[in-house]
């Protein structure tokens, strides 16, 4: 008998109805979770799923995010799915985007395995009845219900959804303008005739600045310290050439998601073995951008090496244009408190400003921020070493995808996708209801290693909320290597039955 058929209740009841059960559940109908579903239907078409999504919507992040000019910052030839052929533009927007993700739910009927409004606030695992039982509220009807699943994969990205992280700085009650996080951008803000302060130089900022630039008074940008930045014509050359030569889109775009994870390879390993000539490279291109006058060194050469941090893609260069245009600029310094006029910098200067956006990050999110237990223990999260950056020691039938730092993320959820189809249909000819990560005896004593290390990757969010994640041995299959060019041949080679991974 199939999950299918244990169900015994319809959609929306309550929690007092009989439970719904599900082979797998999916946490997040984000851009994981829709190819987790597709995945799912293409390879496991035996398996009953459902796919729990808080928001109202499919989309993730580019539901949740609707500030000005929001767009990828990873080209959508390798942030587009495999099985899926991007057609347009590598720099997309949110609305592409969706689009996007919209025609694959349609033409794959993965609509009816989505669940919309459904906030999950505890997952409990049972290993008597080998089965997750999640507890969801229904944030538009304010019914709650239970659902069990056998296995639970976890799609929900890696940040706090409903709110960012804005810094507490000295004075912020007394600013008499309006103050904005881009994850809560007010709908149908009007800015003309406005000055807005834009804090921090992420890929966030770099969007919004020339978005604004021209359309309010002022914009500008205001950081602690510059930020690298990688600029370009947003159209790829290799896909122009081929469709003109009617090469079908599929090898189109394999060809094109190739060539381009080789150059990016090509580059990341430029930046770890000549870091100072990228580095140049990098400055050279601004100081033609803007001119002989501007400053570059001061509010575009980071202290950081490149790659240390995300690199943005800066299409067609629109934010140097839109200071060497004179609509925005950029300012470095450090805030010393917030006035009534705007802000007071600590080298005395005042910044005014009609308008704040606080474009400083976000909130790491630890599994969606949900409880979670394993037979009837909290689970803390971080005592936890992790199986392949996707699995976890003890916590059974369980997997987390968390994409690339310096690829697109979407590379390694269809990575983690084939893994997890493949290790349910290996529990299956196991005859097995249960699999989790354990050390083996001889390593127990195993040095653990963070999440990931700082000195390779240090964003602000992730050193924030670093103590809260699991930790990485010293050698497979206990790493989070971050790195798709060894994944793409090791994951698909897994060997499931070395004994790292127990089944019952």
């Amino acid at each position: 008998m199939d999950m299918a058929e244990m169900s015994s209740t319809q959609p929306g009841q309550g929690a007092d109805a009989p439970v719904e059960q599900f082979d797998v559940l999916v946490v997040g109908a984000g851009i994981s979770g829709v190819g987790g579903a597709y995945h799912l239907t293409q390879q496991c078409a035996g398996k009953t799923f459902v796919v729990l999504e808080s928001q109202a919507d499919f989309g993730g992040t580019w539901r949740t995010h609707r500030y000005p000019g929001i767009r990828s910052d990873s080209d959508l030839h390798t942030f587009g799915y495999r099985f899926k052929p991007w057609t347009g533009t590598p720099i997309a927007t949110a609305g592409e985007i969706l689009k996007y993700m919209g025609e694959v739910i349609e033409e794959n009927d993965l609509a009816r395995h989505i669940r919309y409004n459904h906030q999950i606030s505890r997952a409990s695992w049972s290993s008597e009845d080998k089965l997750w039982t999640i507890e969801a509220t229904d944030t538009a009807t304010g019914k709650t219900s239970r659902i069990q699943a056998r296995f639970l994969w976890m799609c929900q990205g890696y940040y706090r959804h409903s709110e960012g992280y804005t810094p507490e700085w000295p004075g912020m009650d007394t600013f008499k303008g309006q103050l904005i996080h881009p994850q809560t951008w007010p709908e149908g803000l009007d800015l003309s005739g406005k000055r807005v302060l834009i804090i921090g130089s992420g890929a966030t900022a770099a969007t919004i600045v020339p978005a604004l630039a021209g359309k309010c008074a002022h914009v500008t940008m205001l950081q602690r310290s510059p930020t690298f930045f990688i600029t370009g014509r947003n159209v790829n050359e290799l896909a122009q050439m081929l469709r003109e030569l009617q090469i079908p889109e599929e090898w189109t775009h394999e060809i094109v998601r190739r060539k381009i994870l080789k150059d990016q390879a090509t580059f990341t390993e430029r930046c770890f073995n000549e870091p100072e000539a990228v580095r140049e490279e990098l400055l050279g291109n601004a100081r033609n951008l803007l001119g002989p006058d501007f400053d570059v060194d001061k509010h575009f050469n980071p202290s950081y090496r490149p790659w240390r941090q995300r690199i943005a893609f800066v299409p067609d260069a629109d934010l140097f244009t839109a200071i060497r245009d004179g609509h925005a600029s950029v300012v470095t310094d450090e805030i010393d408190s917030f006035v009534p006029e705007g802000i007071r910098l600590k080298s005395g200067d005042l910044l005014q400003a009609d308008v704040i956006v606080t474009a400083t990050g976000f909130h790491l999110s630890v599994l969606g921020d949900i409880d979670f237990f394993v037979d009837g223990k909290p689970l803390d999260f971080s005592k936890t070493v992790t199986y392949k950056g996707a699995m976890f020691t003890g916590v059974p039938n369980m997997a987390w995808v968390f994409g690339y730092f310096r690829a697109s993320w979407t590379l390694r959820a269809d990575l983690i996708a084939d893994f997890v189809c493949r290790l349910l249909k290996h529990m299956d000819e196991r005859d097995a209801q249960m699999v989790v990560p354990q050390l083996r005896e001889n390593e127990l004593s195993m040095a653990r290693k963070p999440w990931v290390d700082p000195e390779n990757f240090n964003p602000g969010y992730l050193l924030r909320g670093l103590h809260l994640m699991p930790s990485q041995g010293d050698h497979e299959p206990w790493l989070h290597a971050q790195d798709y060019w060894s994944e793409k041949d090791e994951l698909p080679r897994v060997d499931l039955d070395d004994g790292a991974l127990t089944y019952r």
